[in-house]
């Protein structure tokens, strides 16, 4: 590899799938929480698609910080649920929405930009969303994609599960779902087990709640999660969240608030 290219950041595709991943790109380009290709080259070794530099990624960076404030999480966190949907309205699904997919555009560390789209999938009907392979990191995985039962799932609800896992994990420094054992992590994903701590605003809780639910269909959208209140950064607000959480408690979902001394493991892989 030249030097020319060593010094810059760029991603390396074979050449078969060239197409398929620029053009998931360009669906979506134009917008200023998602990182567009500024060059593309061609060689034995492959397709380089470059990007501009980027200063971390927000998984290293909420780990480095052990959790984010509520204020700093809700105004990174918009710009993600920003990104998402730009791209759901345009046709594309993540499908493994994660935070190392999202970099920080400047040194301050204040604008994120989307740049892991090679695993996106580009819908050929952008009303039908449906989709019936397995992918995604275990963490993040949504409890549709984990059961045996389920032919097709709607891949948008997956995403906005993703999300609240994301947020989870920006505010409270773990992710909700954990275990050294697979089955176990899987289990408890099935199940919807995980807790929120007294700490947290009731509407950071409402918000997390509402993309964490195990019944796809009563999950927000990315572009009503954008009106949520938390988002607008209108927060604490009891009335509202209390209302939001009412509206749906017919689900056989149950979320225990725990304290914060019982959030032993701050750190995650």
């Amino acid at each position: 590899m030249n030097s020319r290219i060593s010094r810059r950041n760029f991603k390396v595709f074979p050449v078969e799938r060239y197409r398929e991943v620029l053009s998931t790109y360009w669906q979506v380009d134009c917008h200023s929480n998602i990182s567009g290709v500024e060059e593309v080259i061609l060689d034995k070794n492959g397709v380089y698609l470059f990007f501009k530099t980027n200063y971390g990624d927000l998984h290293s960076y909420v780990r480095q910080k052990k959790r984010l404030k509520e204020a700093e999480a809700c105004r990174l966190f918009r710009q993600v649920v920003e990104a998402v949907a730009h791209c759901h309205e345009h046709g594309v699904v993540l499908r493994d929405l994660k935070l190392r997919k999202f970099v920080f555009a400047d040194p301050e560390k204040t604008h994120l930009l989307l740049e892991g789209l090679e695993d996106a999938c580009l819908l050929e009907d952008e009303s039908d969303d449906r989709l019936t392979d397995k992918h995604g990191c275990p963490a993040y995985v949504s409890p549709e994609i984990l059961s045996t039962a389920t032919e097709s799932y709607s891949g948008k609800a997956a995403d906005i599960w993703s999300l609240g896992v994301m947020l989870y994990t920006m505010i409270i420094g773990r992710y909700p779902f954990h275990d050294t054992e697979p089955s176990a992590l899987f289990g408890k994903i099935r199940r919807g087990q995980y807790s929120l701590p007294d700490i947290l605003s009731s509407g950071a809780k409402c918000l997390i709640r509402n993309m964490l639910r195990r019944d796809p269909t009563q999950r927000l959208t990315a572009d009503v999660s954008l009106l949520h209140p938390w988002l607008a950064g209108h927060w604490p607000s009891s009335s509202v969240s209390q209302t939001c959480v009412d509206r749906r408690q017919t689900t056989d979902q149950t979320v225990p608030n725990i304290k914060l001394t019982e959030l032993k493991d701050d750190l995650f892989d």
